[in-house]
């Protein structure tokens, strides 16, 4: 009789110490998922808040929903006035040159679902976290990589990589963008 209540009072003080739980439920979790259905809204670097992170904050951009977005904006300059400033969808990068500054014919096929997803992955990316997409009219795949974060001025900026592949051709650049405006990334040579 003394063992089965030694045993009770044991597991009862068993069942009252506190077990950690994890930080993150995983995926198959009811919880997983839970900020894209109650907290709408991803902070950016320099603390905007966007409505849609389309995949960059996973790691993958959908440069096809970014492409339409932007609609059939003549030009990254363009596309940017898509929306009144309160409620620009998307982050880009403006500045024709893009293809120049990526060297290769690879940088020629660039597009603004492309310049979104640059635009959006500086934006919305952590620190030294990859964003990938392929853009599936030119098969090129792009990988940034946002690098480090400084000032210049009053103007946030963020170092970068970029790694391109197009069939057998690869390509790889870095690149330093400052924000200005809304959502709008500059590059500077």
């Amino acid at each position: 009789m003394k063992a089965t209540i030694r045993a009770v009072l044991a597991l009862l003080a068993l069942s009252l110490v506190a077990v950690p739980s994890p930080a993150q439920p995983p995926d198959h979790a009811k919880a997983h998922g839970w900020r894209k259905k109650n907290d709408p809204n991803y902070v950016g670097y320099t603390g905007k808040k966007w409505q849609k992170d389309y995949g960059v904050v996973a790691g993958r951009c959908n440069s096809a929903q970014v492409g339409a977005v932007l609609g059939g904006a003549a030009g990254a300059v363009i596309g940017a006035k898509v929306g009144g400033k309160e409620d620009r969808p998307v982050a880009i990068i403006l500045g024709t040159t893009i293809g120049a500054v990526i060297g290769a014919k690879i940088g020629q096929n660039i597009d603004e679902g492309d310049r979104g997803c640059m635009g959006h992955a500086l934006e919305l990316a952590g620190e030294k976290k990859t964003v990938a997409w392929t853009n599936k009219a030119t098969g090129v795949t792009y990988q940034l990589t946002p690098t480090r974060n400084f000032k210049q001025g009053s103007e946030a900026c963020r170092e970068f990589t970029t790694a391109l592949s197009s069939g057998k051709k690869r390509d790889s650049v870095k690149g330093v963008a400052c924000r200005s405006g809304d959502g709008e990334w500059v590059f500077k040579l």
